[in-house]
């Protein structure tokens, strides 16, 4: 995708209707022959628009006006590209554990959880978050801890099986590439750069997150899931279900590295170890995924597809704000 359409995308596609200045950026970037000029002089993944917005306001940079954003990351260009060299587009979005949570709710319990991706490894954490879902007639259900510090609203259609309670977690582990710590205030100050402006309740629920999880930090591992994935896989306590799951990690993997991740999944399931495969992606991401789907994708906005095993079972919110369930 050439760096003006990936810019343009991200503005109408994404950005339109949760922050409307990143959605004046995106637009006003994808016009800017310059800017675009000095974009494209970096590596072509770190072109992304959420990494090189959020660098800017990292750095200190405006983000209201685009006269003030271009001017002020042109004459600082040297510490923008500098900063997008060194970070990632880590954002550790709490909102998708209410995507997550019916699939898991599903599953023979007690689980041991393991994410592939898990930046700050906040998403190990959905029996401690306070979940309310709502029907279409506006009728609410809430499940999970009265005392959590992270509500999370999700928008239902379908038949979802809602638990009555969070499932047991037993153990819970995370791969990345670079994993953050919830007690490095620098970086949680990136995290939070990396919440669109105006979304105010997606930075409450990260703030939440964090404080919580500095009680109780997960077990993070450094490395590709390829070298990691089995390792943990085995140290996994006797008796629970495994469960693998990732969101919103394929758009940073080439087809190639996709196939070889879907292979690893597949084959530990092969060998007869307990192991569920949970993907929550990008409807495009996963074609076997997308395969499965016996019904339309919604028209004009941004599509997950909640699946387990490679099966379907729900089209979600990139956030988690909505869930509509297919089986």
């Amino acid at each position: 995708m050439e760096t003006a359409e990936w810019y343009r995308y991200f503005a109408e596609r994404e950005a339109r209707g949760h922050s409307p200045a990143y959605e004046a950026l995106g637009l006003a970037v994808a016009a800017d022959p310059g800017l675009l000029e000095l974009i494209d002089g970096l590596p072509e993944p770190k072109r992304q628009p959420n990494l090189l917005l959020a660098a800017v306001r990292f750095l200190g940079g405006p983000y209201d006006d685009f006269g003030r954003f271009r001017a002020w990351t042109v004459r600082h260009w040297d510490r923008v590209r500098e900063t997008v060299l060194a970070r990632r587009t880590q954002t550790n979005e709490t909102g998708r554990c209410a995507s997550l949570l019916p699939v898991l709710a599903s599953l023979p319990r007690p689980l041991a959880l393991i994410e592939v991706g898990a930046s700050a490894g906040l998403c190990l954490y959905p029996d401690r978050y306070r979940y309310r879902y709502d029907d279409p007639a506006g009728r609410g259900r809430e499940i999970g801890p009265e005392a959590s510090p992270v509500l999370l609203t999700c928008r239902t259609n379908g038949r979802v099986p809602v638990p009555d309670h969070p499932p047991e977690i037993v153990w819970r582990a995370g791969i990345d590439l670079d994993p953050v710590d919830v007690r490095d205030d620098e970086a949680v100050r990136w995290l939070e750069c990396l919440v669109w402006p105006g979304q105010d309740d997606r930075l409450a629920r990260l703030r939440g997150a964090v404080r919580m999880a500095r009680a109780d930090p997960p077990r993070l591992v450094r490395g590709d899931a390829s070298a990691a994935l089995p390792g943990l896989v085995a140290a996994a306590p006797a008796g629970a279900t495994v469960v693998v799951f990732h969101s919103a990690v394929m758009p940073y993997l080439d087809a190639g590295a996709r196939n070889r991740f879907v292979a690893l999944v597949r084959g530990l399931r092969a060998h007869g170890l307990p192991v569920r495969w949970i993907s929550n992606e990008g409807a495009p991401r996963l074609p076997s995924v997308l395969a499965g789907l016996t019904t339309g994708l919604p028209e004009g906005r941004l599509t997950f597809l909640t699946a387990l095993d490679g099966r379907p079972l729900a089209m979600t919110g990139p956030h988690g704000e909505w869930l509509d369930w297919l089986a």
